[in-house]
């Protein structure tokens, strides 16, 4: 088991999802260091990728800025190494099956977890083909994150009953993005995954608002929010370190 739980120990855990190297690498290192230091309970590190499928276009576009300043597999994580100098909470690598296959699943998570990853979520592999990763994550104690959607129904269960980590419990059908409301009732699919589990589950795509995180944290473990931080990073570029970490803390007070 991975240092994850300690994400959820006591408390609804606030996960803090931006784009390694967007803008550029050390404003990157910068902005994880200041919500980590705010109260993010949990930090997810996008790998920058040419064909993110599950992101709208405000992280397709932080793709985009981060490859341009140069970001590659191997820069993101030195990224990691720099934050965990200081920086102690769980982190989880977010990427899809394309780039870990380039470089090696057996390599990739060796430098991962020498990097100070705690797990990986890879919203392009299927449940039924995670075998691939997960064995390979468990050798170097990393925890593989399964995602549940509102179209998992019967699956829902099987799901759950294997999860480790967390569970990425999607609000919405399409891709990441902020959204004005959140209409799927989380409830029923929270109480679907506790009845099988006692991994935890936080809710994320289109989380944006304190009234959202309160809403979604008190049917669920904890909230994940991406978008409007990237949104963030966008708007005030090298100056959106202090901006994310104001962010962060009205969320978290909210929660």
């Amino acid at each position: 088991m991975s240092n994850i739980y300690k994400a959820f120990e006591g408390k609804k855990a606030f996960i803090a999802f931006l784009t390694a190297g967007d803008p550029d690498f050390e404003t990157s290192v910068e902005n994880f260091k200041a919500v980590a230091q705010a109260g993010a309970d949990l930090i997810e590190i996008g790998i920058p990728f040419s064909d993110p499928i599950a992101e709208g276009p405000v992280i397709q576009e932080a793709d985009i800025r981060a490859l341009d300043a140069g970001m590659t597999t191997d820069k993101v994580f030195e990224l990691l190494k720099e934050v965990r100098k200081t920086v102690s909470i769980p982190i989880v690598f977010m990427t899809y099956a394309n780039p870990v296959f380039h470089y090696g699943a057996d390599r990739f998570f060796k430098n991962a977890s020498e990097a100070g990853a705690d797990g990986i979520i890879i919203p392009d592999c299927p449940f039924e083909e995670r075998h691939e990763f997960d064995e390979v994550a468990a050798q170097y104690g990393m925890d593989f994150i399964s995602m549940i959607a509102p179209t998992s129904e019967d699956r829902i269960r099987e799901i759950a009953a294997q999860a480790k980590g967390f569970i990425y419990t999607v609000s919405s059908l399409g891709v990441t993005g902020v959204r004005s409301e959140i209409t799927t009732d989380i409830g029923a699919i929270v109480k679907s995954i506790k009845e099988v589990t006692d991994t935890p589950a936080a809710i994320g795509f289109g989380i944006s608002r304190p009234e959202q995180a309160a809403k979604m944290s008190s049917v669920a473990d904890g909230v994940i929010v991406g978008s409007a931080m990237v949104k963030i990073v966008a708007q005030y570029g090298k100056d959106a370190p202090a901006k994310l970490a104001e962010y962060v803390k009205e969320m978290k007070a909210a929660m």
